[in-house]
């Protein structure tokens, strides 16, 4: 079994820390949840076990086999298996209960000796836990709900303007430091411009700061009584900081509203936006490249050795030409070169739904990334798909439409950034480098692998999202709308236009009963 937990540092081991640190002339750590955190993210592993962490074993992940039906009987197992485990922990009947346990640990907050954002709610039986599954990484059988974020005045120093890498420019208040909840913080995030104005903050401003969960620094409030004379309104550029190229409020087609980010039109003419797409390129869940860190991708490119992706996957090749070896630049040795060659060379091989997640095409994320992954298969398929897409009135376009849960929004983002010529070269150069594997394809000899379905109406053994689910287990590709190519309409109560448009189309349609029956293994 593999036990899954928490790590942590109480504040004692937090202080003895900090005094160890500063003896041996070293920052200080700013709190315990970092302290614990950079622990972890030691290379060597010799600083992790020198280091005062603690842990709480909570949940689980592959397993042979489940001691028990309920999620506080496996915590009870890893307890009696000498697993530490955390005694704070209760079984409610009601929302009652849930609300008085929240508020007696909320009262034993500060004597606890390690920190703690709130309480999280989780669905007791474990078969329960299934049927409700998750939603990308977040399950829906648990909840967290959070204690009150503790605030701090401070004086706004100024606003600055960030580009992403989808070219959206957020706004980031400086503040003049101060210490919310045992973090010292000097930004603040502002959102957008929309946001600016509806608070009506202003450069010079003695503002209300508490950090949202816990976490992320945000402006509650200004304090207007003590506002300078001199604060004016702040105006939002209307340029980019960066390239300099016009920033727009693009018009959304759906809602009719104009979207409240402003963000670049000089796409990957602009240095931030290109450099912001790099560091999501080898973010944890695309490519996730150990010791290619944000900091390393900003001295890479800044020296003219990474460009583009393609580029990080020809860096060890490049480097045994070049009379200037990494591993004499400042900041780098033989070793920590040759690993990081080595961390490249372990992700050559990725799977297509990480790939598809890495290029960073806006609107989609990792969800979306697995759902287009296992609707086409192979990057051949799926490249084919968006040339042949292009012209919308085709059968490629009607098909990726179709997909449950992608709509014109992430078709067109989809299509735009294939259509970008720089976009192909980038791709064209990453598939020359890499295996990109085939999305795994479960279930393959079922009665219903490789065939297209289509639910409607109100379904009454199960729910909607659960028999999505059931059939894309078994193989099936789950489409959003009825087409000639759809195999199967599984027409629940109360149908309406797709099912009319299946007897049009004379696709088969089976009852809830009929759809159970054919999926259910027989004997």
């Amino acid at each position: 079994i593999e036990i899954r937990g928490e790590v942590y540092m109480t504040h004692l081991d937090f202080q003895a820390l900090n005094t160890r640190q500063v003896e041996q002339g070293a920052e200080p750590f700013a709190n315990p949840r970092n302290a614990a955190a950079g622990s972890l993210r030691q290379l060597d592993s010799a600083i992790t076990a020198s280091r005062p962490l603690a842990f709480f074993a909570y949940a689980w992940g592959e397993t042979s086999q489940l001691p028990a039906a309920t999620q506080s009987e496996m915590i009870k197992c890893f307890g009696d298996w000498g697993l530490p485990i955390n005694p704070i922990a209760a079984l409610a009947t009601d929302v009652d209960g849930l609300m008085r346990f929240y508020a007696q640990i909320e009262l034993q907050r500060s004597a606890l000796g390690y920190d703690i954002d709130g309480v999280v709610y989780k669905v007791d039986r474990l078969d329960l836990q299934e049927r409700l599954g998750m939603v990308s990484r977040a399950p829906r059988w648990a909840i967290a709900h959070k204690f009150p974020a503790e605030q701090a005045r401070t004086r706004l120093l100024d606003i600055e303007i960030q580009v992403g890498r989808t070219g959206a420019l957020t706004p980031v208040a400086k503040l003049l430091p101060v210490s919310v909840g045992g973090v010292v913080v000097s930004n603040a995030t502002l959102h957008n411009a929309d946001e600016i104005a509806r608070k009506d903050i202003r450069i010079g401003d003695l503002v209300l700061v508490q950090r949202a969960g816990d976490v992320i620094p945000q402006i509650v409030e200004v304090v207007l009584a003590e506002r300078p004379e001199s604060a004016a309104p702040y105006r939002f550029p209307e340029t980019c900081p960066v390239c300099g190229s016009h920033a727009v409020r693009e018009h959304n087609e759906k809602t009719g509203k104009v979207d409240a980010v402003s963000r670049c039109t000089g796409g990957l003419i602009c240095p931030a936006q290109a450099m912001e797409r790099l560091k999501h390129f080898v973010s944890r869940n695309a490519f996730d490249i150990e010791g290619l860190d944000d900091k390393r991708i900003d001295w890479f490119v800044n020296e003219g050795l990474i460009g583009q992706p393609a580029d990080i996957f020809t860096l060890a090749a490049r480097d045994g030409e070049s009379d200037t070896k990494l591993a004499k630049h400042k900041g780098w040795k033989e070793k920590s070169a040759s690993n990081l060659f080595a961390a490249i060379e372990m992700r050559r091989r990725i799977g297509l739904d990480r790939f598809l997640f890495a290029l960073g095409i806006r609107h989609v994320g990792e969800a979306t990334a697995r759902l287009l992954a296992r609707a086409y298969g192979t990057i051949d398929a799926f490249l084919k798909t968006m040339s042949d897409a292009t012209d919308r009135s085709g059968d490629a376009y009607q098909e990726l439409l179709g997909l449950d849960q992608i709509g014109d929004t992430v078709a067109s983002a989809l299509l735009d950034f294939f259509a970008e010529p720089h976009n192909q070269t980038v791709v064209a150069d990453l598939v020359a480098e890499l295996t990109i594997e085939p999305m795994a394809q479960v279930a393959r000899d079922s009665v219903i692998s490789g065939k297209t379905v289509v639910f409607t109406g109100t379904l009454v053994q199960m729910t909607r999202d659960e028999a999505k689910a059931r059939a894309e287990s078994l193989g099936a590709k789950v489409a959003g709308s009825v087409s000639a190519k759809t195999d199967y309409v599984i027409a629940g109560e109360s149908a309406g236009s797709k099912l009319e448009k299946a007897r049009a189309l004379s696709v088969q349609i089976l009852s809830e009963d009929e759809w159970l029956a054919l999926i259910t293994p027989q004997g």
